[in-house]
């Protein structure tokens, strides 16, 4: 089967930015206002492609890996914000195919060749990971290299609480040290003995990511932002020393976990693998903490600043609901399960701030440029300074 049916039919994902494979109750973050959306819908016009050479391409390389059978219909997964994905069916037989964004592509970003070379061996070792059956490099199939996936079932956790769930902060809590031990048990994988150890250069990775997000920052930004140069002279003097390398998912956060339907606390996926690396581990805790919402961000200020400017207190991850580890337990927790240092875990939650915060600005100069015509990405924009604001004060701590 091209589809891990551990949840069962008939799922829902209750998503900010869906990712693929999973059905979506829940709209955008600019708004937190439940809405139906479909898990699948016909593709966009400006996202279609010739399916033919597409259905020749996965019938002649497939058929050694799976039996395919049945006419060839594609759908596409219509959340998201970055990555294009797509639905291809086989008669009961389902895969995911991804490929980059339209429009020009920063550099190393939207990498489906990397992520192809992480998931087609690390499912051996990390359960969680889904399997990669295909790369493609040649974009005469669908405009841009792509992989294929195997298709993963499960419920999804974005903004809010699902009303399916109830009012369980047992559960909650599961959730979260769940997330918490996936992280870790990822960290501790020898990436080595699976075939891993060339996916990159731990030695010097932390410095090249701040400088790298930089770069990026200057080819996206469309007015001049002192606060953010002001903040990257900082990262790169206040820079602490590395400890054991491992391999690093590099975009960790709620909204990644799928879970099974019929126990909500078993983890059944991580996905979005495209930005894997080696390096610092501590990355992947400080971009789960820049999305973890707390508590007293809904209305009172803290020292990490006032809440009124806090572009996540409502809008992100539920991690507010009763029961959710807060987030001093989840770095005690993550530091418990690997025994690294966490005492410069404000450094790299203010980074994955400053990450996040770029992302954002790469997407809408897509929309700005009019290189993408998706009406969601035209309010992004203006997110953009909060989350550096943010990231100086959790970085002053």
């Amino acid at each position: 089967m091209g589809a891990r049916d551990l949840a069962g039919p008939g799922l829902a994902d209750l998503a900010l930015y869906p990712p693929p494979g999973c059905q979506s109750l829940k709209p955008l973050a600019m708004d937190a206002t439940p809405e139906t959306v479909p898990e699948l819908v016909p593709i966009r016009p400006d996202e279609d492609f010739d399916h033919r050479p597409l259905e020749l391409y996965l019938r002649e390389r497939l058929e050694g890996i799976e039996g395919i059978e049945g006419p060839m219909e594609v759908l596409q997964f219509p959340g998201g914000h970055s990555n294009l994905t797509y639905l291809v069916r086989f008669g009961e037989t389902e895969y995911v195919v991804r490929r980059p964004p339209l429009g020009p592509i920063p550099p190393k970003a939207h990498d489906m060749g990397r992520e192809y070379a992480v998931l087609s061996k690390l499912y051996r070792a990390y359960p969680a990971a889904p399997r990669a059956y295909l790369f493609c490099e040649d974009p005469e199939i669908i405009g841009a290299p792509f992989c294929v996936l195997e298709r993963c079932k499960g419920l999804i956790i974005r903004n809010a609480w699902p009303e399916q769930l109830g009012e369980d902060p047992a559960l909650a809590r599961r959730i979260s040290q769940s997330l918490v031990d996936a992280l870790a048990e990822l960290h501790r994988v020898d990436y080595k003995a699976i075939g891993l150890g060339d996916l990159g250069r731990p030695e010097g990775f932390l410095e090249r990511q701040v400088r790298g997000w930089a770069g990026r920052w200057e080819r996206a930004k469309i007015d001049e932002l002192p606060i953010l140069d002001e903040l990257v002279k900082r990262l790169l003097d206040e820079m602490p020393e590395s400890g054991p390398y491992s391999i690093i998912h590099n975009d960790y956060k709620l909204d990644n976990l799928m879970l099974a339907q019929d126990d909500p606390g078993r983890i059944v996926a991580i996905l979005d693998w495209e930005m894997c690396t080696l390096g610092d581990p501590m990355i992947d805790l400080g971009t789960l903490l820049s999305y973890w919402t707390r508590a007293e961000r809904r209305g009172t200020p803290d020292a990490s600043g006032d809440a009124e400017t806090d572009p996540l207190s409502h809008r992100i991850t539920p991690t507010t609901y009763p029961g959710f580890l807060s987030r001093d337990e989840v770095i005690r927790r993550y530091g418990e399960k690997t025994g690294f240092d966490v005492s410069r875990a404000n450094y790299f939650e203010a980074f994955g701030l400053f990450k996040m915060a770029v992302v954002l600005q790469q997407i809408y100069v897509r929309f700005a440029r009019g290189q993408t015509r998706d009406k969601r990405f035209e309010s992004l924009g203006v997110q953009v300074e909060p989350l550096i604001v943010r990231a100086r004060n959790v970085l002053q701590g």
